[in-house]
């Protein structure tokens, strides 16, 4: 079990970019799969990307094109860059961990998740 930790969220104008992290303290992300989620007011919780243990990556198509999610082993980082940002991107964004193999990019199977970093895009 690793205790995830995220950060860099905030309040930006559509069109602009925000680039989260996501660390785990205490513990090691590197054999760990890990994906960003993010839960609009009133919606489910919903997956945007994810990452394997190698790299691998996978991104939801609202998001493809505009995000990318990269790993910093040495870090012991996983990020989310986050380009051309849109009001309906308006998010709590959590990251989550699964040890071992990367699954489908459903929450219920990430069991390590983070408190949440808020994202807001507005003019």
């Amino acid at each position: 079990q690793v205790t995830v930790v995220e950060s860099g969220g905030g309040l930006v104008q559509p069109g602009e970019s925000l680039t989260l992290s996501c660390t785990a303290s205490p513990g090691s992300l590197a054999h760990y799969a890990v994906a960003w989620f993010r839960q609009a007011p009133g919606k489910e919780r919903e997956g945007v990307s994810s990452i394997s243990r190698g790299g691998n990556t996978y991104y939801v198509d609202s998001v493809k094109g505009r995000f990318t999610i990269s790993r910093d082993n040495a870090k012991n980082t996983v990020y989310l860059q986050m380009n051309s940002l849109k009001p309906e991107d308006t998010a709590v964004y959590y990251c989550a961990a699964r040890y071992g193999y990367l699954p489908p990019l459903n929450p219920h199977e990430y069991g390590d998740w983070g408190q949440g970093t808020q994202v807001t895009v507005s003019s």
